[in-house]
């Protein structure tokens, strides 16, 4: 993760100083600018531009951009480059004696409510946070979804559930997982269609909606274990793959990774298959592989091929971290599928700060 750090006085830059030791310490890769006038004394490299040209360049490069100054300063330097929660990187503000660490956007999905409490803690001052959820101290569904590896299919439907909580209304939660208690207060498990008007359903069916306002959160937890013969090309695999997800109703923003044998990882249309849905590959050894515990399809050919009797069932459950096989073994053309998920457990009270 990248972060920057900008301050418009001298004091401003003594304590920009201390807000990027502690992003370092908190794993991020920090670069701590001040204005030119006030950067030889401070020790700091200068800006290079005004504060418009470094804030263009760190909305597209970093995950969190710290203004030591005035909120208006940030305000008008963030405001041109603001596109979506989703995408927006966490922008903090706090003044230059350190006595108020305000989160301007991006406070749940970005983390910058969380991050601006960590500062506070660290510097001494008191963070501003005011979004609804946190100031009345309820549940926040956007926050635990992006700390929690979630798909958030709809933005509209997470606000109709941070208002029912607000207006002190019961929602429902439904979820093919098991789920760790006590649960947050206004919220309550159902298996019950109908129950609640508005609720979040934690599942892998992009269809799902158990509730009236359903705020379905798609966990990142699929893996594709994929075998196929020398030179296969990408519409072949995506022959086999997509017509399986979409059978099983599971969304492609829910997949991880591509997994297989080492021996494929030069597969041109495995890699551009991977390349076009933006999904990560592992490969891994026939040694690796034959180590995976479970019951798969055996096959004497593709053992006397690359040294272990099952390819895509052994990489798909490897990948998952040695999860369940939801799809086992599927062949068409030369390819073969499988599909594992990884085993969750869902703990709503499991936040904090952003780490990817």
């Amino acid at each position: 993760m990248r972060a920057a750090v900008y301050s418009f006085s001298l004091r401003g830059a003594q304590l920009s100083k201390k807000v990027g030791e502690l992003l370092v310490s908190l794993g991020y890769e920090v670069q701590v600018e001040a204005l030119p006038k006030y950067a030889e004394e401070a020790q700091l490299p200068a800006m290079e531009g005004n504060h418009y040209a470094v804030t263009e360049a760190a909305f597209k490069d970093c995950q969190a951009i710290v203004y030591v100054g005035s909120v208006g300063i940030a305000v008008r330097s963030i405001a041109p480059y603001l596109k979506s929660k989703l995408v927006d990187p966490a922008v903090i503000s706090l003044d230059e004696c350190g006595n108020f660490i305000i989160p301007l956007v991006a406070g749940h999905i970005g983390g910058a409510n969380e991050l601006a409490r960590v500062l506070a803690a660290h510097i001494g001052g008191q963070a501003c946070v005011t979004t609804a959820t946190d100031v009345n101290g309820l549940f926040a569904v956007d926050e635990w979804a992006a700390r929690n590896r979630m798909v958030i299919c709809s933005l509209n439907a997470a606000k109709d559930f941070a208002g029912a909580l607000v207006h002190n209304d019961v929602v429902g939660l439904y979820s093919d997982f098991p789920i760790v208690e006590p649960l947050p207060r206004q919220i309550e498990q159902t298996k019950e269609k109908g129950k609640y008007l508005v609720g979040m359903a934690v599942t892998l069916d992009k269809m799902a909606q158990p509730f009236l306002t359903t705020v379905r959160l798609l966990p990142k937890i699929v893996h594709l274990g994929i075998g196929c013969r020398r030179n296969t090309p990408l519409e072949a695999i995506e022959a086999l793959v997509l017509p399986e997800l979409e059978r099983l109703k599971i969304d492609k923003r829910c997949v991880v990774d591509i997994a297989s044998v080492d021996l494929k990882q030069d597969e041109q249309g495995l890699l551009d298959f991977a390349q076009k849905y933006k999904w990560r590959t592992n490969f891994y050894s026939a040694e690796e592989l034959q180590k995976v515990e479970g019951d798969f399809t055996p096959s004497d050919f593709v053992k006397s091929v690359v040294g272990v009797s099952n390819v895509c069932e052994r990489s798909a459950v490897k990948a998952s971290g040695g999860g369940k096989l939801l799809l086992p073994k599927k062949s068409l053309n030369g390819v073969t599928l499988a599909i594992a998920i990884e085993d969750i457990t869902l703990d709503l009270n499991k936040t904090g700060l952003k780490t990817e």
